[in-house]
Order: C-alpha cells, then sequence, then structure tokens
C-alpha cells in the first residue's frame, strides 16, 4: 500500500512540475531581424489592392544591411496584355527624381563650387530681378536675396501652380510638374520662369513646387555639363544604374510599365509605352525635379549609399558629414510631409511620434506623383521602396501603409 501511494506522489509531483507540452514551440522565423510570418502581412495587402483591382502591379523592396529581403514583383506592368511586373520593370518616378538632383548638386557644393547661403543670381542672373506676388493682387521686392539652401529645402516661394502668382503661372503655361513634353531646353525654362514673381518670400515658407528643377539648371551652369550627362558620369554610372535615364532609349521602350489610375473608384489605363512623352516627346527639358525614370533595383542602389552615408561598394559620392547635412532637420515647424522636419532634399523625422506611424528617429523619404514611396533609416539599417504607377491615386493610402507593415515585421 505504501508503494503505491508513493508512486501516486511521484506522479503527482511529475505533472506539477513537467510542462504539458513534451517539446518547447518553435521559434518564429526571422531573415534578418523580420519575421517571415509577419511579412506575409505586407504581401497581402498589396495582393488584396490588386485582387480588388485597385492597383495594376507593383515591386516592392525591403533591405537590411545592404541584403534584399523583399524584393518583389506583384501583379501585371500591363494589364490589357497580361504582362507581368518584373522586378527591372521601368517605372516613372517623378519627385524622387528630386533626391538625385539633390546629390547633384551637394557634389559641386563638396568641390567648393558654391555655398548654400549664396545668391542664385550669383549664377542665373535671370533670377537677379525676382518680385513676389501678394495675396491681394500686385507683387513685391524680396526682403532677401533668393539662396541654393532655399532651393533645397522648398522654402524658395516656388509652387506648381497654387498661390497668390497662380495667374501668372497659367498664363505662362506652368500650372503643373510635369515639364517632360515641353519643346524647350532647361535654360530656357528657367530664364522663362524667372520672370514670373514668387509665391512668397524666400525661406519664410515650405512650398512644395519647382525649385528643385531651378538646382537642376544651377548644376547645369556651375558644372558646365547638360544635367543628364552629369548625373549620368557622376552618379547613375558610378554607383552602376544603368536603367535611371531622364527619357528611355529604344531598347528599353518594353520596360516600361503602364499607368493607371482611380477614377470613380475604379482602375483605368492612363498612359502607356506608345502615349509617353518619355518615348515620343520632344526629348529636350531635363526636369531634375519630376522628369527621371528608374527601376526598383536601381533605385534601391541610391538609396544605399545615402544610408552607407555616401558610399556603395567602394565608391564614394559624398562625405558622411555632407550626408548629415542633407537628413538633418533644416525647417522645424515650417516643415511639411510625412515627418516632422525636413533636410536638403527629403522629409526627416526628427522623433519618433513625428511620422504619427511607425518609425525611427533619423529616418527620411520622399514619394512620386506616381504613388511609389521610399524611407530611409539609419538606425535600424534598413532601405523600404515602393514601386507602382498610380495616377491619380484615389484614397488608396497602400504607399504609406506598405511602411508601417514593414515595421510590424522587425523583431530585432
Amino acid at each position: 500500500m505504501k508503494k503505491h501511494l508513493l508512486a501516486l506522489a511521484l506522479a503527482c509531483a511529475a505533472l506539477i512540475h513537467t510542462p504539458a507540452a513534451t517539446a518547447a514551440p518553435p521559434r518564429p522565423a526571422l531573415v534578418a531581424g523580420f519575421s517571415v510570418e509577419r511579412l506575409k502581412r505586407l504581401d497581402a495587402a498589396i495582393d488584396e489592392q490588386i485582387a480588388q483591382q485597385q492597383l495594376a502591379g507593383a515591386v516592392m523592396v525591403v533591405a537590411r544591411d545592404g541584403k534584399p529581403v523583399v524584393f518583389k514583383a506583384y501583379g501585371q506592368s500591363d494589364i490589357e496584355n497580361a504582362k507581368p511586373m518584373r522586378t527591372d520593370t521601368i517605372f516613372r518616378i517623378a519627385s524622387m527624381s528630386k533626391a538625385l538632383t539633390t546629390v547633384a548638386a551637394m557634389l559641386l557644393y563638396e568641390e567648393g563650387r558654391f555655398l548654400l547661403k549664396d545668391p542664385v543670381s550669383r549664377y542665373l542672373p535671370a533670377f537677379a530681378n525676382l518680385q513676389v506676388a501678394l495675396p491681394g493682387g500686385g507683387t513685391e521686392k524680396l526682403h532677401r536675396p533668393l539662396t541654393i539652401h532655399d532651393l533645397l529645402t522648398h522654402t524658395a516661394g516656388m509652387s506648381y501652380g497654387p498661390g497668390p502668382a497662380q495667374a501668372a503661372y497659367q498664363k505662362a503655361g506652368l500650372t503643373d510638374w510635369y515639364l517632360v513634353g515641353n519643346d524647350e531646353t532647361l535654360a530656357t525654362w528657367a530664364d522663362r520662369f524667372a520672370a514670373l514673381p514668387l509665391q512668397s518670400q524666400p525661406g519664410e515658407q515650405f512650398i512644395y513646387g519647382y525649385a528643385t528643377d531651378v538646382l537642376g539648371r544651377l548644376v547645369e551652369v556651375v558644372s558646365g555639363q547638360p544635367l543628364d550627362r552629369f548625373i549620368k558620369t557622376r552618379i547613375t554610372d558610378p554607383l552602376r544604374m544603368p536603367d535611371t535615364s531622364f527619357f528611355l532609349p529604344p531598347d528599353k521602350i518594353a520596360r516600361l510599365a503602364n499607368v493607371y489610375g482611380l477614377e470613380n473608384g475604379q482602375l483605368k489605363l492612363m498612359e502607356t509605352p506608345a502615349q509617353s512623352d518619355f518615348v515620343n516627346g520632344p526629348r529636350k527639358l531635363l526636369s531634375g525635379g519630376a522628369g527621371m525614370l528608374s527601376t526598383a533595383g536601381d533605385y534601391t542602389r541610391f538609396l544605399q549609399m545615402l544610408l552607407n552615408r555616401g558610399e556603395l561598394d567602394g565608391v564614394r559620392l559624398l562625405a558622411p558629414k555632407t550626408v548629415a547635412l542633407m537628413t538633418a532637420d533644416h525647417l522645424g515647424p515650417k516643415s511639411r510631409g510625412d515627418a516632422d522636419g525636413f533636410g536638403l532634399g527629403f522629409w526627416v523625422n526628427v522623433r519618433t511620434g513625428g511620422f504619427t506611424e511607425l518609425g525611427s528617429e533619423g529616418a527620411f523619404g520622399w514619394g512620386s506623383a506616381y504613388f511609389p514611396q521610399y524611407t530611409v533609416d539609419p538606425k535600424e539599417r534598413l532601405v523600404i521602396l515602393f514601386m507602382t504607377q498610380l495616377r491619380p491615386a484615389g484614397n488608396s493610402t497602400l504607399h504609406l501603409r506598405v511602411r508601417g507593415l514593414t515595421y510590424q515585421a522587425l523583431m530585432h
């Protein structure tokens, strides 16, 4: 009897101290600190928009420490011809051109060719007699000279149309960012633009618009080269970005994605390569603010260079101090964009709550009128890039949600 009681006691003790499961649960699979399971939410969000006919296709890149975690094509680049999206599909990148033109200017700055506080008119004399439009009509003189720093921070008073000078912009045929189809050179365009009044006094407001196109002309004058040649020889060739250009060579036309747009909630074909000014236009006006083409792979290399503080694969374009200046907040409360600060060419996240969404202090980025979006996060050693062609985008927020869907999968 005693033996039976002892055996029962030992069995009870074993039940108390032994876990119900005989083996530890498997740990979640991680890749570069990302949960493989949680990254499926990113795939699901993009696939859902495609299934609901709110998006034709896209390419998504998540890279950490310079290595791809996600590099994937979704959907189609040409629905009508059942042409699948590919990772080497070429996209119109619109305002994501601004980062390349900004880097071009900073390369010349590092050579001591100018100071950021220099007046623009020192290099572009047409801007010597600028006026500022007044809300009630009429104009006034500048309170201080327009500077290169104003161009870089979008405090130059140059919009894409809206503002007190809108009527003057309309009369000049400048009421949108799209300059690719214009039959004039950047030099002629800049002189013509300089005759228009500014929308505000320099330095007083963040006004997004043509400032980077003027910056592109300044690069031409200071360097003595056309903007496309300077960017090719100093940025895209050294970084091995063969598919980044202002206009499309004939042998690459087949890789240019269609543009789709949402009208009344319905996906509609807006532009094919055959209709594109990037293919058939005058090919004269080099819009540094909105006129370039690129691929997800090419643009990721460019962003990785910035994440690496100016260097990629042994090629150094910028000094670390220069990248630090570009990605510091220069505007404070005057900033506009996805974060609470603005640097030289990018929004900059000053504090964690500045995003009001998931993110890191010190992250920076921008996007495109065609719906792509990028984020560079030095703290997490991370590049997030979403590439597509959706214009107009209706009420879609997918280009912003992909950032949160990336961060929610980051475990360490």
